[in-house]
C-alpha cells in the first residue's frame, strides 16, 4: 500500500507507511479542528516535535493505552518516563535512526519547548522521515531559517510547513521556505485552528504555484494525500 498522509488539524498528522501507523504531534483533545478523538487512534508510533501542549497533546494517554513507541528529543522522553510512558526512543538534533518503517532524522526548529507542567522540554525540532515511498519533512513549529536550504538537499518529496504566523512562520516566510527547500509538494499546516493564526491556505497555495515549481496540497482536517 502507498504511504498516505492525513491532516487532523493544527500540527497533527497521521502517516500510514510500511504497514505501520504513525502520528506526529497527537493533539486531539482541545483541538477544535480535529475530526476525531484521541480514543479513535491506535498508532504504532508517536513522534513529538516539541513540548508545548498543542503538540505533545494526548501523547501520554495514547502511549499508555496502546503501548506504542514514542520518538522525541531526550528531555521529552525523560519527562514522559516520569509520567509512566516507558516505550520511548530519544534522539536529538542532527541525529538519525533507522526504524522498521524508515529513518527519522531530527532537524533544528526556531521555537520553544516548555512542557505542560513547566518542565524543560529541550530544543524544539523538525522531522525528516525517509520512507520507502519518499521523504517527508515536517518542520514542526518554526520561524524561517536559511538552513532549510540544507534540508532541501535531502531530496524532499513532501514538506509540511506552518503558515499561521504569530507563533510560527506566516505566509510570506513560508513561501520563502518553499523556495529554499524546493520540495516536490508542500502541505500548509498550523493555521486557522484559532483566530490568531487564521489564514487562507488556498491564497497561499496560489502564490506557491505562481512563484515556484512546487505543487501545493491544501488539505481539510481529516483529508489525506498519497506520498
Amino acid at each position: 500500500m502507498p504511504t498516505t498522509i492525513t491532516w487532523y488539524g493544527h500540527g497533527t498528522f497521521g502517516i500510514q507507511t510500511a504497514g505501520k501507523s504513525l502520528i506526529i504531534d497527537p493533539f486531539f483533545t482541545g483541538n477544535p479542528a480535529s475530526p476525531i478523538k484521541a480514543s479513535d487512534v491506535q498508532p504504532d508510533v508517536l513522534l513529538v516535535t516539541h513540548g508545548h501542549g498543542d503538540h505533545i497533546g494526548d501523547t501520554i494517554e495514547i502511549a499508555q493505552r496502546t503501548g506504542c513507541l514514542v520518538i522525541a528529543n531526550h528531555e521529552i522522553c525523560l519527562w514522559l518516563a516520569k509520567q509512566g510512558v516507558q516505550n520511548t526512543h530519544d534522539q536529538h538534533i542532527g541525529g538519525a535512526h533507522q526504524y522498521d518503517f524508515g529513518t527519522v532524522k531530527l532537524t533544528i526548529a526556531h521555537h520553544g519547548s516548555i512542557l505542560p507542567d513547566g518542565s524543560y522540554g529541550g530544543n524544539p525540532c523538525g522531522l525528516i522521515l525517509k520512507l520507502a515511498d519518499g521523504t517527508i519533512y515536517h518542520s514542526g513549529d518554526t520561524g524561517l531559517f536559511y538552513d532549510m536550504k540544507l534540508i532541501g538537499e535531502e531530496g524532499i518529496d513532501v514538506a509540511i510547513l506552518p503558515i499561521g504566523d504569530n507563533y510560527t512562520m506566516g505566509p510570506d516566510d513560508a513561501l520563502k521556505a518553499v523556495k529554499l527547500i524546493q520540495p516536490k509538494r508542500v502541505i500548509p499546516e498550523h493555521h486557522s485552528t484559532w483566530p490568531v493564526i487564521a489564514q487562507d491556505p488556498h491564497a497561499w497555495a496560489a502564490r506557491v504555484r505562481a512563484e515556484t515549481t512546487t505543487e501545493p496540497i491544501v488539505l481539510q482536517p481529516g483529508e489525506s494525500t498519497r506520498l
